[in-house]
């Protein structure tokens, strides 16, 4: 990511934080509108887990720049997501519902220019966790193989 990127996610979360409830519950209401099959994958009580997508975007955005400190933990992300049975598609069908709750939280703010700085930033952070649950699929085979 550039800096302007990086600049741009974090001005723009600053104006999405005041109402992490809110935006929370816009992207899970979109991410099930989006793909309703996904709903089977999170409890019926999604308290903790918008708790959890805000912190996770929280620690994301504070650490663009240096990525390297995170990396481990969005890894630990990706494997945890992969025993949850998240698949790769899943991950555009999220990013889709992150882009569009941004979309609807900022509003006008929400310039073409800050949308494909967050496209950007969830696109490495998809990345980093779909590389690491295909690492951590591919592990017990290759095991099994020796």
């Amino acid at each position: 990511m550039t800096p302007r990127q990086i600049q741009l996610v974090r001005s723009s979360f600053e104006l999405v934080a005041p109402i992490a409830d809110v935006a929370a519950t816009i992207f899970y209401r979109r991410l099930f509108d989006l793909d309703p099959a996904i709903r089977a994958l999170f409890p019926t009580d999604l308290t903790a887990q918008k708790r959890n997508l805000m912190q996770t975007l929280t620690v994301v955005v504070k650490n663009l720049d240096r990525l390297e400190g995170i990396i481990p933990a969005v890894e630990a992300l990706g494997e945890r997501h992969a025993t949850y049975r998240v698949r790769r598609d899943d991950y555009e069908t999220v990013g889709a519902a992150l882009l569009d709750t941004l979309g609807e939280g900022l509003g006008d703010e929400f310039t073409p220019e800050v949308r494909a700085a967050w496209a950007a930033a969830y696109g490495l952070l998809a990345s980093v966790m779909i590389g690491a649950a295909d690492r951590a699929a591919a592990t017990p085979a290759e095991d099994a193989a020796a």
